[in-house]
């Protein structure tokens, strides 16, 4: 537990007996969709919403949660009406203070479903 959440490490694996990766391949995504990252536990998608929405329309703003315990996973995703709106709040908000923390914000890439989540 650091910062009052979960790590986990993992042993690296020696470069001459990795496997070879393959590029990965993406769909299409979503110019007005924004990703935010390194969120504090306690923020949800209201919160999302008001604060982006200093920038612009916001269509929707959510909160990834683990499935089984409901915790938040420290990223959430935000739609915004336009994509001026959105270079808007990424040029602003990028490596600011989210209530004690530094987010990471930018365009979102899509990417292959990666386990169960739910959205809060």
């Amino acid at each position: 537990d650091v910062g009052g959440r979960l790590i986990t490490i993992y042993k690296g694996i020696p470069e001459g007996l990795r496997a070879e990766r393959h590029p990965r391949v993406y769909a299409a995504a979503s110019p007005r969709r924004i990703y935010i990252g390194n969120l504090p536990l306690s923020v949800d998608g209201l919160r999302l919403e008001e604060v982006f929405g200093e920038y612009g329309k916001v269509l929707s703003a959510r909160v990834v949660c683990d499935w089984e315990s409901g915790r938040s996973l420290g990223f959430g995703f935000v739609e915004m009406s336009t994509e001026s709106q959105v270079n808007d709040a990424i040029a602003k908000l990028d490596g600011k203070s989210f209530d004690g923390r530094a987010i990471r914000v930018n365009v979102t890439e899509e990417r292959p479903w990666l386990g169960n989540f739910r959205f809060g």
